[in-house]
């Protein structure tokens, strides 16, 4: 456990402990050093969305193919960074470090891909390594020919397909693909919760919240399901004061949500989702995100704050904080109600900022942190005051702030 983390964080809720980044979005290079919580901030435009979108482009490539992830999200084109410079196209990376958890003492996973012309792309180079805690360590290195020190591994590639999702169901390399296929980024759509939903089986709240009726549904099963619901309950009442309850309804083929309002003896009334606030949907959309079962393995929260009343921002705190204590949660945001908890330190803060015509994920100055380390201003303070900043873009080592994608595995 880190120092300043709080007691309420095990280590093994933060599997996930760097993320490379080479040439993706707006980012042509960035390290992200994880905490749990995490929170990442930055003015609108800087690069946010863009840095939770490394979480879900890679979790989509673990269970779709690669061509499809790209094209959803506008092809090789638009994910890979752009640069002013007129050159050959650069080869976006990332790489996953990992440290203890789930039996094993750490491990990595790389990628780098290279764009052709015609919207075409191939995997230039692909990597994976688990180190047991019995000090064996199992590894793939995947370029022009496949080596592996994991015997019966011969997978048949294309050149557009990623390794690890075939191979991830050996036991040796399954723990690495089971973190990474369980990331979820959420951008909750008040809209969406409005509409009427298509059922499905619940299991995974979608990254709008739009079958948050069938989350809700799935959670009114199993032997906790009684304990759970009121828990639910609880959290959205102290978010939006005297909704008790809320319940999916079904309409012919279709679902929606009813909410139950409770004041003084014996007064309720009951209203439809279409009904509901904008920060009454989000709430929801925030907590079926957290409840979920089972548990994503990242939670990545964009911009929790939106519509919701600053005085009802303590609540999404205390729900933020509950699910750090079973999974990994990175939240960005750009509000200083938010980050008023004095709990939140400087290890859980980060800044994206926008310079030269790039994103930059920096740590904080350290005048930021010995303000903070003093007690003389919390991070909501000095985000209010505008003097959260930044260390200088080039401060800290070169080598440490651009990091390497692959290892020397043999």
């Amino acid at each position: 456990m880190k120092q300043g983390q709080g007691e309420y964080i095990a280590m093994n809720t933060s599997p996930i402990t760097r993320i490379v980044i080479k040439r993706f979005r707006s980012f042509p290079s960035a390290v992200l050093e994880l905490d749990n919580p995490l929170f990442v901030v930055g003015r609108n435009g800087s690069g946010k969305s863009n840095l939770a979108d490394v979480f879900s482009f890679v979790a989509e490539a673990m269970s779709s193919p690669l061509q499809a992830v790209l094209d959803r999200k506008g092809g090789i084109s638009a994910v890979r960074n752009r640069s002013s410079v007129k050159s050959a196209p650069p080869n976006l990376g990332l790489a996953f470090e990992f440290g203890a958890f789930n039996g094993i003492a750490g491990g990595r996973f790389a990628f780098e891909i290279k764009a052709l012309p015609n919207y075409g792309f191939r995997i230039v180079r692909e990597q994976c390594l688990v180190c047991g805690k019995s000090g064996i360590r199992w590894w793939f290195d995947r370029s022009d020919i496949w080596k592996s020190n994991a015997d019966g591994l011969t997978p048949a590639l294309e050149p557009t397909a990623l390794a690890l999702p075939l191979v991830g169901g050996d036991e040796r390399f399954a723990c690495i693909l089971k973190v990474l296929s369980a990331m979820r980024v959420y951008s909750i759509e008040p809209a969406k919760l409005r509409e009427m939903q298509d059922p499905d089986s619940g299991i995974v709240l979608k990254p709008d919240g739009s079958n948050a009726a069938s989350v809700l549904q799935e959670l009114s099963r199993g032997e906790n399901a009684k304990s759970v619901r009121q828990e639910v309950f609880r959290i959205l009442e102290s978010i939006v004061p005297e909704t008790k309850a809320v319940a999916h309804k079904k309409h012919g083929n279709k679902w929606s949500m009813s909410f139950s309002q409770e004041w003084g003896e014996g007064k309720k009334l009951t209203f439809d989702a279409f009904s509901m606030s904008d920060g009454t949907l989000r709430s929801l959309g925030l907590i079926m995100a957290v409840f979920q079962k089972p548990s994503p393995s990242v939670l990545v929260i964009e911009e929790p704050e939106a519509t919701i009343h600053p005085g009802a921002l303590g609540a999404v705190l205390d729900l933020i904080r509950r699910a750090a204590k079973t999974m990994q949660v990175v939240v960005t945001t750009h509000s200083p109600e938010l980050l008023d908890a004095k709990w939140i330190t400087d290890n859980n803060l980060r800044i994206v900022s926008w310079q030269e015509g790039a994103s930059h994920l920096l740590m904080p100055s350290a005048a930021t942190r010995e303000a903070m380390r003093s007690d003389l201003m919390g991070a909501g303070e000095l985000l209010r005051a505008n003097a959260l900043h930044a260390e200088d873009l080039f401060a800290s080592d070169d080598a440490l702030r651009n990091g390497s994608l692959f290892e020397t595995l043999a």
